[in-house]
């Protein structure tokens, strides 16, 4: 076939096809039966590996992660989770790391060389650190462009209403180059649930941007500010460009709360973002996947100030996420994968994704025999193709 730069022969594709795939310009032109396509002046042999596209990471926090930094111990908050104690704690262990863009490098290599080729990361933006945070990570974003994608959104960590500066700062991080405006429990945090929600779509409505509201609170008050969120969405007509991060309240819902609710979500086209947390209840994910929800994940926080934890690897968290959730059969464990793959796409709004013609060629090599085998696996080493390139093997980065 004309036009094939190069030429990945004998690859098993997740229906268990074994297929060549022909690349040129970073995009697959070709799918064809093994064997059957002519040879390109380049090809790759992926020796009959499970070939999947390359893994979302939906929800990280790259500047505020200690990976590869110095150890810090983690501190318990003095009664139970409270989300303004973890902020506190967060600021006095920022003062004594290395240098966000040393950080922020490592964990970006780190989910690279495990299979993340796109990313949204939450960049702190508030009264505390003004702009200061965003503008590092912008240019680490740059320098990372050819091998990730990124997009970040304006996080204000230390509330909104309770920071002053930060809605102008939260308008200014837009206008700089942050993709998606932010916000964080609006009804425990800042106290009023109306007027940080003002804030936080006033300024995406004004730029043309969306939203992804990290949501502690649990039991009916979270429930209630997931339909309040939902309602905004729906009334300002941003269907599919609104996210919720955690939404533990939905955790604490019975079966038949959680589905009402789970139809507003879905009528909204709101998407829920769960990392699967170890000490939390966390929304469910089969249930409201049922309902036509779109449920993606992250690895959330990798050894900061919230928790220990954190390997950069979105297979092991699909596997997390089916572990925690009950699932056992080929069909949950191949649920558990679409979530850090083709949902989270969706919910990122990604254009190409996926093995299909016309789509970017960004994928993973597994030693696998099929998904569900893989999620429960978390084989490696792995290889990784950005637009056709090899960007990692082996555990590291190639550049």
């Amino acid at each position: 076939m004309a036009g094939i730069e190069t030429l990945f022969t004998n690859a098993t594709l997740a229906d268990g096809s074994l297929k060549d795939i022909g690349v040129a310009g970073g995009r697959i032109v070709a799918i064809e039966p093994a064997g059957t396509t002519p040879k390109a002046s380049a090809t790759v042999d992926i020796a009959g590996a499970l070939l999947v596209p390359a893994f979302v990471e939906g929800h990280i926090h790259l500047d505020t992660s200690f990976y590869g930094d110095k150890w810090i111990p983690h501190k318990a908050c003095t009664n139970g989770f409270d989300v303004h104690e973890r902020v506190a704690f967060q600021a006095q262990n920022m003062a004594q790391a290395a240098p966000i863009d040393e950080r922020a490098r490592k964990q970006l290599e780190l989910c690279v060389a495990n299979g993340s080729l796109q990313m949204r990361s939450h960049v702190m933006v508030d009264g505390s650190v003004g702009l200061k945070s965003l503008e590092t990570i912008l240019k680490i974003r740059e320098e990372y462009r050819d091998i990730i994608d990124i997009q970040l959104v304006a996080f204000p960590q230390n509330g909104i209403l309770k920071s002053p500066g930060t809605p102008e700062l939260l308008d200014e991080a837009i206008a700089l180059g942050a993709d998606l405006v932010g916000g964080l429990d609006p009804a425990s945090f800042d106290r009023d649930l109306q007027g940080h929600l003002d804030v936080v779509f006033g300024v995406a409505e004004k730029h043309g941007v969306g939203v992804d509201i990290h949501l502690h609170d649990f039991g009916s008050l979270g429930a209630f500010t997931v339909e309040e969120i939902c309602a905004r969405t729906a009334a300002l007509g941003m269907q599919g460009r609104v996210a919720i991060s955690h939404a533990y309240g939905l955790g604490d819902l019975d079966p038949d709360s959680a589905r009402r609710i789970g139809g507003k979500i879905a009528r909204a086209g709101v998407s829920i973002m769960t990392n699967a947390p170890g000490d939390h209840v966390f929304p469910p994910v089969a249930l409201l996947r049922g309902e036509g929800v779109t449920v993606f994940s992250g690895s959330d926080n990798i050894r900061d100030s919230w928790w220990p934890y954190g390997d950069g690897d979105m297979l092991s968290r699909a596997m997390m996420i089916g572990y925690r959730s009950g699932f056992y059969t080929d069909d949950e464990l191949t649920a558990a994968f679409d979530v850090v793959t083709t949902a989270g796409a969706k919910a990122l709004g990604l254009e190409g994704y996926g093995i299909a013609l016309g789509a970017k060629a960004d994928f993973v090599t597994l030693a696998a025999e099929h998904v569900p085998e893989a999620v429960v696996a978390v084989p490696k080493p792995r290889r990784v193709f950005k637009e056709g390139r090899l960007v990692a093997e082996n555990g590291a980065v190639v550049r």
